[in-house]
């Protein structure tokens, strides 16, 4: 498939894509992904190793379009687990002692 990434056309295939991407550690996702086997890569990372440009040349919407037409899955970003509760000291004895058992 040809498509044009930071004004550069390139002619891209979904088995060229994997081979590209093949023994490449995926970074932390922050934003968009595409999923690459089993793995869920950055767009950024993805467009950056499969053009050989840096990553400020192109945008992660140009790659996101390129990859879901070659047929790859870019779901929205991964979401983050929710952070923990701090407890008051107050809150964590109370939590320690447990609820009265009413009679």
């Amino acid at each position: 498939m040809r498509c044009v990434i930071a004004r550069f056309p390139f002619h891209l295939t979904k088995a060229g894509v994997l081979e590209a991407m093949k023994g490449v550690k995926p970074e932390p996702v922050l934003a968009e992904c595409v999923i690459i086997g089993r793995r869920r890569y950055p767009v950024k990372q993805v467009g950056q190793v499969v053009t050989g440009q840096d990553r400020r040349d192109f945008t992660s919407g140009e790659v996101l379009r390129a990859m879901a037409q070659l047929g790859f899955t870019c779901p929205g970003p991964t979401p983050e687990a929710a952070p923990a509760r701090v407890l008051t000291s107050y809150q964590h004895a109370s939590a320690m002692l447990g609820t009265p058992e009413t009679v």
